[in-house]
C-alpha cells in the first residue's frame, strides 16, 4: 500500500544545480517502485533563511511530491541525514 508524501529540502547554496539534481536522483532511487510515477520536483531556487543554519544564511529549496510505501521512508531519511549538502529537510 502506498501513500502520498511531500518533502522539502534545503540544500547548501554553494552547491551547483547539477550536484543538487544528482543528490535528488540518489535519494529518490531509494523510494521508487514499479508502476508508480516519478517524483514531481519543484525547484524554488536560492532563498534567504529565516535564521542561520550551520552558518548559512541562504539555502537552495526544492519541493518533491511522490508516492511510496511507508517501509521505504526510514532508509530514504537516513540517506538524507547523512548528506552534508542538505541543511534541513521535512517529510510530510
Amino acid at each position: 500500500m502506498t501513500h502520498q508524501y511531500e518533502v522539502v529540502y534545503i540544500f547548501d547554496s554553494a552547491l551547483e544545480e547539477t550536484a543538487i539534481n544528482e543528490r535528488l536522483e540518489r535519494f529518490h532511487s531509494l523510494i521508487r517502485q514499479d508502476g508508480i510515477d516519478a517524483p514531481v520536483l519543484d525547484h524554488w531556487g536560492k532563498r534567504s533563511l529565516a535564521y542561520p543554519l550551520n552558518k548559512h544564511e541562504i539555502g537552495y529549496y526544492v519541493v518533491a511530491k511522490f508516492e511510496t510505501a511507508a517501509t521505504a521512508l526510514p532508509e530514504f531519511e537516513r540517506a538524507i541525514k547523512l548528506d552534508n549538502g542538505v541543511l534541513r529537510h521535512l517529510v510530510v
